[in-house]
This record gives structure tokens, C-alpha cells and sequence, in this order.
């Protein structure tokens, strides 16, 4: 598995996605690591070698920050880059797994208060209160009124 290239049909499912950023992840943390020991030890070697002739007071550190800053830079977007990974997982969760079952369940609902039979629905919403005894006693004679209500 480790040879073959991802492809989108490849990352479709929760527990490959969960491998691809596993693997991602696994090549991102040493690169990240390595550039910011890089970027602290360049940094220390810069502001610790001679000032140049003509420097005003304080220019040496700054010329130190000014050429290490690009380091840095690199190590923060690779973090950038798997906090990117893990957006992408979240959002194609909701909006490819998630999406289909929520909107299935919002028309049993919206089915259910028309007075129609509810289509099958995988899980029951949370927060349904149980039958009434009136309810119970009337069935849907009251179902008008509460529309309107």
C-alpha cells in the first residue's frame, strides 16, 4: 500500500482517510521538527557572528531575523499543511456522509408533519418527547392545530 499513489476513489471511505493522514502526518512531523532546528541554530550562528563594518547598534540581530525568518516560515506551513489534512477529512465527512443521513432524516420529519408516513429513518432525532395520552386518545385530530400554533 505504501507504493501506490492516493487517489480520490482511495479516500472516499472514514478509515482510509484516516490512514492517508496517518501516513501524511508521519512524513510531516520530521520535516517540521528538522526545520525549526535548523531555523533556531541558524538564527543562533547569525546573531552570533561578527557585526559588519557599518552596522548601526541592533542591525545584526535584525539582519539574523531577516534571513532565518524564511525557516521558520517553511516549518510553520508545513504544520499549516496537516492542520489543511485534517480540515479536508472533516469536511468531506459532513458534507459527503453526514449531509445524506441528516437530509433523509429532515424529509421523514417533514413527511411525518404533513401527515404522511414517515419514510424509514436510521436513527430517531433526540429531544422527541413520547405520546401524549391525549394524543394517544385522539390520534391525529389535533395534528392541524398544532401546524398552526
Amino acid at each position: 500500500m505504501s507504493d501506490e499513489k492516493w487517489t480520490p476513489d482511495r479516500l472516499q471511505t472514514p478509515a482510509e482517510r484516516a490512514v492517508h493522514l496517518e501516513q501524511r502526518r508521519a512524513q510531516l512531523h520530521p520535516i517540521v521538527d528538522d526545520l525549526r532546528r535548523l531555523a533556531r541554530e541558524m538564527e543562533a550562528f547569525a546573531q552570533e557572528s561578527e557585526a559588519i563594518e557599518g552596522d548601526l547598534p541592533g542591525q545584526p540581530r535584525l539582519r539574523a531575523w531577516n534571513v532565518t525568518r524564511p525557516l521558520f516560515r517553511a516549518a510553520d506551513d508545513a504544520e499549516r499543511a496537516l492542520a489543511h489534512l485534517i480540515a479536508f477529512n472533516a469536511r468531506y465527512q459532513r458534507s459527503y456522509e453526514d449531509l445524506p443521513v441528516k437530509r433523509a432524516q429532515k424529509r421523514a420529519k417533514k413527511a411525518l408533519a404533513k401527515g404522511g408516513q414517515p419514510q424509514a429513518i436510521e436513527s430517531s432525532p433526540a429531544g422527541e418527547e413520547a405520546a401524549s395520552p391525549e394524543q394517544a386518545q385522539f390520534g391525529d385530530v389535533f395534528d392541524g392545530l398544532r401546524k398552526r400554533a
